[in-house]
């Protein structure tokens, strides 16, 4: 069997040049994962089976969340090329959130929701999740809590104040999407709200605020008045 490596595409066309050239942020998603799948099948190129990858799993949230076994069943990644990409997706999430990264500060609802809106409108399951904060409201890290069903997540407050706690925060966001497209509150999304606040006061960790995503809009529970 005969692989298309990215040197036999013209050179227009390949990704590792086009970096040299250009820097890395010139390249789309696609090219960069092409670069570390160096290689595709010998009917097609690296960078349609980067391609058939992001088609799969949508985004790069898809890619992150989707399990080795997943990566490696489509045809010409195989597991060597699925751990590859797993390991750089990690690395990123961590220097995202490293000591030396610059911390994002919360100041509104509209910045929290602009920090997660592309990762959580397209999922289609619901994700709970939460935004740790550290006393300046600076993001230390984005926790996912739970992750449901079509259209209900199970989420204890425990679970939540573990991650919290672990990470020293003095505050959390909490953040769940819709995947109907609709943010509207559920009854069940306003108990749960007030049952993790009580808990957080006992515990002494604000929870200032829950946004429910939906698709390209959100709603703040705390400009609802429910915090």
């Amino acid at each position: 069997m005969r692989y298309l490596t990215l040197k036999e595409l013209p050179k227009e066309l390949r990704p590792r040049e086009r970096l040299l050239a250009r820097g890395a942020a010139a390249l789309s998603n696609i090219e960069l994962l092409a670069i570390l799948l160096r290689t595709g099948t010998n009917k097609t190129s690296a960078v349609d089976l980067a391609g058939r990858l992001f088609a799969e799993f949508k985004d790069l949230t898809g890619l992150m969340e989707a399990a080795v076994e997943e990566l490696a069943s489509i045809k010409g990644v195989g597991p060597v090329k699925a751990v590859q990409i797993k390991a750089a997706l990690e690395l990123g999430k961590r220097l995202a959130f490293s000591p030396a990264a610059k911390r994002v500060a919360i100041r509104s609802p509209d910045d929290a929701a602009a920090l997660v809106m592309e990762d959580m409108r397209r999922l289609d399951r619901e994700h709970f999740c939460a935004l740790l904060l550290n006393t300046k409201n600076q993001v230390l890290s984005v926790e996912t809590i739970s992750v449901g069903t079509l259209n209900s997540s199970v989420v204890h407050p425990r679970e939540l104040f573990k991650a919290a706690i672990k990470k020293s925060s003095a505050a959390v966001i909490l953040l769940h999407n819709h995947p109907s497209g609709d943010p509207a509150p559920s009854r069940e999304d306003i108990a749960i709200t007030k049952r993790i606040v009580k808990s957080g006061e006992i515990l002494g960790i604000s929870v200032l605020d829950h946004l429910i995503i939906g698709d390209n809009r959100f709603i703040s529970l705390k400009s609802e008045g429910v915090i």
